[in-house]
């Protein structure tokens, strides 16, 4: 997966770097979602409150892609790093300075996380402009690898807050941002060859063109349902089966861990087999793992093995996505990895946001989990319908490098 040849195309330090830095920001990313038994005992929050709460860094770090997307394109990834890591760090502290009180408190501090969210637009493109078409689905899989972060916040964070208490939390989070953001500094390094600034018309010109659609659907329902279940999981774990928040923690970090490791397979596997009979056969395993997941098994353990089974399709079929994005978009990954980072987020709200209305309303998760994998469904049915037009035009212009 990674030879001589691999390691000559490309900048190591930089998707080492572009690695950390996507991996620290996604760790707060979903920190709400880590802490969220003891922030909603603080607070008296409800299901459906709990829900939103976790939903908001989600949907913000997916507005803000669109930006970052824009701000890649006229400044470039190095820069907008520097910029959304010195926020998120900032921000964070004078959050831990004041104190959160209220509800509506903790939905600000969730908006400052989703600039950490948005750091996936920044990630990629700075990796991925460093490598040739052939090696896209490993290098852009190796970036992409950050929102392992999200293990951390799951492990970490609810036996921080049981110590220390999870305002002070907020500030713990920075120190690990602080070290990401000194690395980044030193070894991230735009590459030669960026595109030339765009005007505004220009970038949103993309939204002209069929496949920027198709993509941004496809990875709704990949990204959507990771990052959604990864904010959503403590609390689920929780509610259903009674763990305590660190014990449900492990239990969350266990199922991140799956799904977002095999995330450089699921893009070697795509350079190897094509990216769309990958992504077709992870759309089919997560949809039985989601429709699974909503009869509420009695077993915490057999839960926990088919969350498992799902979070690791959903997580290959990321890196599937992003194997293809960059054959057809290579003048546009800036402003494509925002779009379609965008609509990840999105799905990602839709889903952790549902899944708490859904409990809220009904008793139980199983309409959200249910309405998540009837999205799968929809968006295998599109990529069966697509498949041979991009085979056929835009892929076959690359046959020679890398396979769609």
């Amino acid at each position: 997966m990674i030879g001589k040849d691999f390691l000559k195309a490309g900048h190591t330090p930089t998707l080492a770097s572009a690695f950390f830095y996507f991996d620290m920001s996604f760790m707060v990313w979903v920190l709400l979602g880590a802490l969220g038994v003891q922030i909603a005992k603080d607070l008296g929050l409800d299901a459906a409150e709990k829900g939103l709460m976790v939903a908001i860094p989600v949907l913000a770090g997916a507005i803000l892609r669109i930006v970052n997307g824009v701000l890649v394109d006229r400044i470039g990834p190095k820069r907008a790093g520097i910029i959304c890591q010195l926020v998120v760090i900032v921000g964070l502290l004078t959050a831990w300075l004041i104190g959160v009180q209220s509800y509506t408190g903790i939905l600000a501090v969730g908006l400052v996380l989703g600039v950490a969210g948005s750091s996936f637009a920044i990630a990629l493109p700075l990796a991925s402009r460093w490598y040739p078409p052939q090696y896209q689905g490993v290098a852009l899989g190796i970036a992409g690898a950050g929102n392992s972060g999200t293990v951390f916040a799951s492990l970490f964070a609810p036996g921080l807050a049981n110590l220390y208490g999870w305002q002070n939390v907020l500030a713990l989070a920075t120190i690990p941002l602080i070290v990401a953001f000194i690395v980044f500094v030193i070894f991230a390094k735009d590459a030669p060859d960026q595109p030339a600034p765009k005007s505004l018309a220009e970038y949103l010109s993309v939204l002209k063109i069929p496949d920027a659609w198709w993509f941004m659907l496809f990875y709704g329902v990949t990204f959507g349902g990771f990052v959604g279940l990864s904010s959503s999981l403590t609390i689920y774990f929780n509610s259903e089966y009674g763990l305590t928040p660190v014990i449900a923690g492990f239990f969350t970090a266990a199922c991140v861990f799956s799904g977002s490791m095999v995330r450089p397979i699921g893009g070697a596997l795509a350079d190897r087999i094509g990216g769309i009979r990958t992504l077709s056969i992870m759309y089919m395993i997560a949809a039985v793992a989601l429709v699974v997941m909503s009869f509420g098994l009695p077993d915490v353990r057999a839960t926990l093995v088919v969350i498992m089974i799902g979070m690791g399709a959903l997580g290959m079929g990321n890196g599937s996505v992003f194997q293809l994005v960059p054959q057809r978009f290579r003048n546009e990954i800036g402003v494509m990895t925002g779009m379609v980072g965008m609509t990840g987020g999105i799905g990602g709200f839709y889903l952790a946001s549902s899944l708490g209305l859904s409990k809220q309303l009904t008793g139980t998760y199983q309409a959200g989990f249910l309405g998540f994998a009837a999205l799968a469904l929809v968006a295998l049915v599109g990529l069966t319908m697509i498949k041979k037009t991009w085979r056929t035009t835009w892929g076959a212009a690359s046959a020679t490098l890398a396979r769609v």
